[in-house]
């Protein structure tokens, strides 16, 4: 039953279950069921043993230790003990306490996360865990809700991503295009040429960033975020006492007197360098010729889980140098140790089920079902770039994964403009990034989505909902800014529109807040 329609069920259903029951992990377990089922024809064994392999995989792949999975769980754990680390040693008490010295209002701590999640664009898993781990005291202190930070750290980290050329995103789609300029004999561009001419298409990346900012600017609160931002005003709580939290230290923690900024700056300062230097050197080493060697070829062959493992590691080892030189009881290492790893437990579970559901769901060949749609279709020229954005966007929120989508559907765009009209490849390509991007925002199942939560402490669902009428809304705008190009053959048309939108919704958004 793969690359049928029933291929798409099975998504769904997790994604319905979760936004109805608000329960994750139950969610997610129907939706493996489910796609085991199908998968295997509802063979009850088989589908069992499909399950039992999807689990194995995230540990073993093709008879080898997958990597991949295993040092992002490691490096999650990781972050948990500098967290507890850096909250034992007082480095989140005295930030907090600076920072509210220098950031003294809730859109100044807005603006802070907004701007260091731009800044952070290395790469995206990187992105949400840091720029969670700075912002947290800040956002904390000036009573914004930490659905408003998971939204913000997701709606800066993949949007910055896709439309940098010099981050593991970027590299790995240069490389890409360079595979269809050639197939397809374009030689009008140089790889790099047609990423950077594709950045100002990318319409939903730009409303995304300029929603982040007047959301933060104007109190624009939509839907369920209201009640998050109402009840962090108001009682100082920034997230509902209820819900179990991801990221979270499950008890309070003794917090030194004796901590200084520099317990918490150093850690994330010697993450970031650890960091980046590991994604160089693995960069580097993999690079075949070294007489060609530049900096996007050593992103495009960078190992990021190796390098956040790495650069985790060295995290760490300066965290623990600054605790026991602060004087600090040595009884508390092995709490802050304990602590640090359950409080990243939740999110590895959900990231676990979600690895599991996307491997069943590649088996079942969901991606490839839809684009099979668009390829059978005879589809008028101008309503190209509309419908590959919109198919990039359900292909990404339904398989949880922006980088699949671009595996898919980007060749496939190329396909299609070779077969119709050349000129329209960019705009085309660029929708379909744009759309894999508003995918991977909507998508429960999408694990930036979960790391984004994670990096905020929030309750997971509570992000996913907050997050989605913005990025509705930024989808919209940027589905009539892609309809506006395939009409008029502009980009620049297409541009102008979407900022007109924009335009309009802060104005008239913003006179309800301030009324409000």
């Amino acid at each position: 039953m793969s690359g049928t329609i029933l291929s798409i069920v099975p998504p769904l259903i997790a994604i319905i279950m979760v936004i109805l029951t608000r329960r994750v992990l139950l969610s997610l377990g129907v939706g493996i069921v489910s796609a085991a089922l199908i998968l295997k024809e509802f063979s009850i064994v088989k589908s069992g043993m499909a399950i039992l392999d999807a689990i194995k995989a995230i540990f073993i792949s093709d008879g080898e230790l997958n990597t991949w999975n295993v040092y992002i769980i490691l490096f999650l754990l990781i972050l948990g003990m500098i967290t507890a680390l850096i909250s034992i040693s007082g480095g989140s008490r005295a930030f907090g306490e600076w920072a509210q010295k220098r950031v003294k209002t809730r859109v100044g701590a807005q603006f802070t996360a907004a701007l260091l999640g731009i800044l952070i664009f290395i790469d995206d898993y990187f992105n949400a865990l840091a720029v969670g781990q700075v912002s947290r005291p800040i956002t904390d202190r000036q009573k914004v809700s930490r659905a408003k930070l998971a939204y913000i750290i997701d709606s800066t980290s993949a949007p910055v991503c896709v439309v940098s050329p010099i981050s593991s995103w970027g590299a790995y789609i240069i490389a890409m295009i360079a595979t269809i300029l050639t197939t397809h004999g374009v030689t009008e561009y140089s790889p790099l040429g047609a990423f950077m001419t594709m950045v100002p298409m990318n319409y939903y990346v730009f409303a995304a960033l300029v929603l982040v900012f007047a959301v933060a600017y104007f109190n624009i609160n939509l839907g369920s975020m209201k009640v998050h931002e109402e009840r962090a005003m108001k009682t100082g709580q920034v997230v509902d006492p209820e819900k179990e939290v991801l990221g979270e230290m499950k008890e309070d923690l003794p917090s030194s007197d004796k901590g200084t900024i520099s317990n918490l700056v150093w850690p994330i300062l010697a993450l970031i360098i650890g960091t980046v230097s590991s994604m160089l050197y693995t960069g580097y080493s993999a690079v075949e010729d070294k007489a060609e060697v530049n900096i996007l070829a050593i992103f495009e062959n960078t190992d990021v889980s190796t390098s956040l493992l790495y650069g985790g590691l060295f995290g760490l080892a300066i965290t623990i140098l600054l605790f026991f030189s602060k004087g600090i009881k040595g009884s508390y290492f092995p709490l802050a140790i304990k602590e640090g790893i359950k409080s990243m437990l939740p999110a590895i579970y959900i990231l676990m089920f979600a690895w599991v559901i996307v491997d069943l769901i590649g088996q079942l060949e969901t991606g490839e079902y839809l684009a099979g749609i668009v390829e059978k279709s005879d589809l008028n020229l101008s309503y190209l770039p509309v419908v590959m954005f919109a198919l990039g966007a359900f292909m990404a929120f339904a398989t949880g994964t922006s980088w699949g989508t671009f595996g898919i559907m980007l060749p496939i765009a190329g396909e299609i403009t070779a077969a119709t009209d050349i000129n329209m490849l960019l705009p085309a390509m660029a929708a379909v990034l744009a759309g894999s991007v508003l995918g991977d925002h909507c998508s429960p199942i999408s694990d930036t989505t979960i790391l984004s939560s994670t990096g905020a402490g929030s309750h997971h669902i509570d992000h996913v909902l907050t997050q989605l009428p913005y990025a509705l809304i930024g989808g919209a705008f940027a589905a009539v800014g892609y309809l506006a190009l395939g009409i008029t053959g502009s980009s620049l048309v297409g541009f102008i529109v979407v900022a007109v939108l924009l335009v309009g919704f802060i104005f008239i958004f913003a006179k309800k807040s301030k009324v409000a």
